[in-house]
């Protein structure tokens, strides 16, 4: 079945027709994806090409929604329209907007987050700063490659989106129900938790792999909800186990502050869960591959 995108989602990318937008707009239907039309203003009214397929162009999300039945969003807009085009999902009550962008005004992000829970939640929000979601075999929606791994029964939720690409590759032979990206920034939609969450309740997905990394505390609230609700069983990797403390390290929120936020404290929380941890991305897919051939 996947989490929150599958082979009947209908999808539509604000920014279609910028140089980005465009061109992972033409991978996606490469992939399969039910690629439906995109949104820019400026050009409301036109269609877009892409290797055979003529995609509409409309002046918001609320109008490709009315026209096309669109429930997914890929947001591919330059950082300081971001919160704009998001809020405009939110409006349009999209149901899933997956935001791609990088850079993104961490003021801009925590705008558009309240705003969406002051509007009750209604559209799922999938970044910023990630590669998006791809439930292989089915639909993918963002920037993750779509032929370096198979359809299975395993779910995927990372911070990073290069270690979502090696963590599919390295099981490429189980395969995926549903790979989510949330993103690495200090803030942003989707957490470790929400995913965990949705592959305890998907009937086709048996086993959990969450990648983490050094900063904040997610991936510590995330040891404290899986020993309350997960059921399924979860290997775990975590980045930055050689990052010198107090330096910023890749992604704005992989900051670690004394012991605080160090890989050693997360691999020891998630580990006093029961979560199997690897100290390498290859050594965690070994352990979810044994986990896999026990049944």
């Amino acid at each position: 079945m996947a989490i929150w995108l599958t082979k009947d989602s209908k999808v539509i990318v604000q920014g279609m027709t910028g140089s980005e937008g465009s061109k992972h707009t033409r991978r996606m239907l490469a992939a399969g994806t039910n690629v439906v039309g995109g949104v820019n203003p400026r050009k409301a009214g036109t269609t877009v090409e892409f290797d055979g397929t003529e995609l509409p162009v409309f002046a918001s999300v609320a109008d490709a929604m009315k026209d096309t039945g669109a429930d997914v969003t890929v947001i591919f807009v330059p950082p300081q329209f971001t919160k704009g085009a998001v809020i405009e999902a939110i409006d349009a009550e999209i149901p899933l907007a997956v935001v791609i962008t990088e850079g993104v005004p961490v003021h801009d992000t925590a705008a558009f987050w309240a705003y969406n829970v002051a509007k009750g939640e209604r559209t799922r929000i999938i970044g910023p700063n990630c590669p998006g979601i791809a439930s292989p075999g089915a639909s993918n929606a963002g920037i993750i490659p779509a032929d370096i791994t198979g359809t299975g029964r395993i779910g995927l939720v990372s911070k990073s989106g290069t270690l979502t690409y090696q963590m599919m590759y390295e099981l490429r032979d189980i395969g995926f129900s549903t790979c989510v990206g949330i993103g690495g920034d200090p803030i942003i939609g989707t957490t470790h938790i929400d995913a965990l969450a949705a592959f305890e309740a998907d009937p086709d997905t048996d086993a959990i792999v969450m990648i983490g990394e050094i900063g904040g505390d997610a991936e510590e609230r995330a040891a404290e909800f899986i020993k309350a609700n997960v059921t399924k069983p979860v290997v775990g990797y975590i980045a930055g186990f050689t990052a010198p403390p107090g330096k910023t390290m890749g992604h704005a929120g992989a900051i670690i502050s004394g012991s605080a936020g160090t890989a050693d404290a997360k691999k020891a929380a998630l580990e006093a869960v029961g979560v199997k941890v690897g100290k390498t991305p290859t050594e965690t897919a070994k352990l979810m591959r044994e986990i896999m051939s026990a049944g």
